[in-house]
């Protein structure tokens, strides 16, 4: 049936038969090959509270039991020295958590503390302050200057004796945001609180940035993608004119001693597992290792300075190497019903917003991976691991190496869909401010305000499709 204005004399029922025919298509993305194996021949097919615990599935026997051994550091807590557990002692002088599966709840997303919670638990803080002149060398290794007292991130707990840095609150305010057909979406804008801060007061001019814990999944095959294909999307200029200036952060390795590719963290601020494992054993639970062997104790936390310790480092090699390759064989579930026609719509919509200009879906990882079964995979992470402008609405103000104050590097997509099976809630994006993907959409602002503004003229059929889609990766 043709759509011409003659249509509209049939007999009223007909007339709208004509027109519903007559509406244009939704536009329909296809299934590719392979695109359901998020990790490639690593991935896992499992949906239900444990899909982010599993193993890559194509380790062998003998490697599951190196991932086991890794999972029972990742998941035990450790105890305050001295102690007969020597091989889990040390903890604190100052932290915020005893045992790595605390803030990434069954090795998936933290969240923030609940009304009048003054334990973040999976919720951090990091500070720190703007840099001079003469500090330019610092600023280079550590992206940022610590808080002269605090450091780089407040630690809300601390062993007898010694009193915690300070409790961390969050309280909100209301942030309508209304769709073109006239629905009205209530986002939450976070104000963080801090309280009884334990070591006298902050310097006026401290930046903080909560931030919490982030799903574990896929971390060695975002590892393994090739500095190039990172590189590859970088568009600082907006040459193609879209709108999007994809960014690589430049980061301190502090092994290598030189500066490389940032991949990990919100702000892609490190450069590899090693060193991001380094940091949550130094930062969260005071632990020291071979990378970090020193207490993170400021000069005026005397008490902390002299407290006992488990020993140096209190984090063996041994344990470290094991909790690395834990990490990095944290498998990436397979997505559910790529094929349905429900989500195919929402995958075109998803395309047709231009979220994959961030969003990048597929990589294939490099032949020298870190571990074997990482090699040549290809991968669907919808992450480009580059800096984005997100904007003013989700601007920290606090800028980490060359990530500016309003920049955050994309994160992946893959697993989101299993958010609240995993940890049981919905809350997405750097402080989980957004209550659900929807939600989290509707924060996108700077380089992504086009796409935002795209899926505010969508109806709720199309954002349904939308959130299908999501919720299948």
């Amino acid at each position: 049936m043709s759509c011409r204005p003659t249509a509209l004399r049939l007999a009223p029922l007909f007339a709208v038969l004509a027109l519903a025919a007559c509406k244009p298509a939704e536009p329909v993305a296809r299934v590719e090959a392979g695109e359901a194996l998020s990790g490639g021949s690593a991935s896992v097919f499992q949906s239900d509270r444990n899909a982010f615990s599993m193993p890559s599935a194509n380790l062998t026997p003998s490697r599951r039991l190196d991932f086991s051994v890794g999972n029972s550091f990742f998941r035990n807590p450790w105890v305050i020295a001295p102690s007969t557990t020597t091989a889990r002692d040390g903890l604190g002088p100052l932290y915020n958590t005893n045992a790595c599966q605390n803030c990434h709840i069954k090795d998936g997303r933290g969240h923030p503390p609940s009304a009048n919670d003054i334990s973040a638990v999976s919720m951090l803080v990091r500070l720190s302050i703007p840099a001079s002149p003469a500090e330019a060398e610092l600023l280079k290794r550590l992206g940022v200057i610590p808080e002269p007292v605090y450091g780089g991130q407040l630690q809300d707990a601390a062993i007898p004796g010694l009193v915690p840095e300070a409790k961390v609150r969050v309280d909100y305010d209301s942030v309508p945001v209304t769709f073109k057909d006239g629905s009205v979406v209530a986002l939450r804008k976070p104000i963080l609180r801090l309280s009884q801060l334990g070591y006298g007061p902050m310097r006026a001019d401290t930046q903080f940035s909560a931030r919490v814990a982030p799903p574990m999944i896929g971390l060695g095959l975002l590892e393994a993608i090739p500095e190039q294909a990172i590189l590859a999307n970088e568009d600082p200029r907006d040459r193609n004119g879209d709108g999007i200036r994809g960014r690589a952060n430049r980061v301190w390795d502090e092994a290598a001693g030189q500066t490389v590719l940032g991949r990990f963290g919100w702000k892609a601020g490190q450069p590899n597992i090693p060193q991001q494992n380094a940091h949550a054993f130094a930062n969260d639970m005071g632990l020291t290792s071979d990378r970090l062997p020193q207490d993170d104790c400021s000069e005026a936390q005397r008490a902390c300075r002299s407290a006992i310790d488990g020993g140096h480092p209190e984090v063996s090699q041994h344990i470290f190497d094991q909790v690395l390759f834990y990490s990095r064989n944290l498998a990436v579930p397979a997505r559910r019903n790529v094929d349905a026609a429900n989500v195919l719509a929402g995958k075109a919509l998803f395309q047709q917003a231009g979220c994959a200009g961030c969003h990048t879906a597929t990589f294939t990882t490099a032949a020298t991976a870190a571990e074997p079964e990482l090699a040549n995979q290809v991968i669907h992470p919808y992450s480009d691991l580059l800096l984005h402008d997100m904007g003013e609405g989700l601007a920290d103000h606090r800028p980490e190496f060359l990530a500016s104050g309003r920049d955050w590097r994309t994160p992946p997509l893959w697993g989101i869909g299993l958010t609240e099976a995993v940890n049981s809630h919905t809350q997405f994006l750097h402080d989980g401010r957004a209550r659900n993907l929807l939600e989290a959409v509707l924060w996108h602002g700077g380089e992504a305000e086009a796409a935002k503004q795209r899926v505010l003229a969508f109806d709720a059929e199309q954002r349904s499709a939308l959130l299908d889609f999501l919720n299948s990766l």
